[in-house]
């Protein structure tokens, strides 16, 4: 298997448990958080951000171009102390909007892969704006659906939370 035919099925396979998962809440869930403490998301910030967390970090190794807040410098702690609090961040309003926004990322995020050739997937290093860390390119990418995974699975145990009947062949079934 090559680079490219890793990202592709680890993508498709991804957006796919996730869309089903989506699919399990109902309009009225967009507003439950797990605690009013600790700094929540909301189950729609959650969905937000998660449409958000793999298609554009894609492009932008893959391009240059960032679609990210202007941070001076994003592996600054200072940087991190000043995060919007959760009750700040941009939340969808219908589950329609979270899995239109789901399918654009997840095409975005294909066809970013397919300007890189294998040599650059294998061999190009790519620092983070959050971590100047060379990593090759591949790795960065991987790491990428990686994140999107970890919210994935944060939306699986808001949905145990909320009482949804899931189990762990939603998080992993195909």
């Amino acid at each position: 298997m090559n680079w490219h035919e890793l990202l592709q099925e680890q993508i498709n396979e991804t957006f796919n448990v996730t869309e089903r998962l989506i699919k399990l809440l109902d309009e009225n869930d967009l507003s439950w958080k797990p605690s009013e403490t600790n700094n929540w998301m909301t189950t729609g910030q959650l969905l937000f951000h998660l449409t958000q967390s793999c298609g554009m970090p894609i492009k932008g190794f893959t391009t240059g171009q960032w679609a990210m807040p202007a941070h001076s410098d994003m592996h600054d702690k200072a940087t991190e102390k000043n995060l919007p609090p959760a009750e700040k961040l941009k939340s969808v309003a219908t589950l329609d909007e979270a899995l239109a926004l789901l399918a654009t990322d997840r095409q975005t995020a294909l066809e970013a892969i397919t300007i890189c050739s294998e040599e650059d997937l294998s061999t190009k290093l790519a620092p983070a704006p959050w971590d100047p860390t060379p990593v090759n390119l591949g790795k960065r990418l991987l790491s990428m659906i990686d994140h999107f995974n970890q919210h994935k699975a944060q939306l699986f145990y808001y949905l145990k939370l909320q009482g949804k009947p899931v189990n762990t062949m939603h998080l992993y079934g195909k």
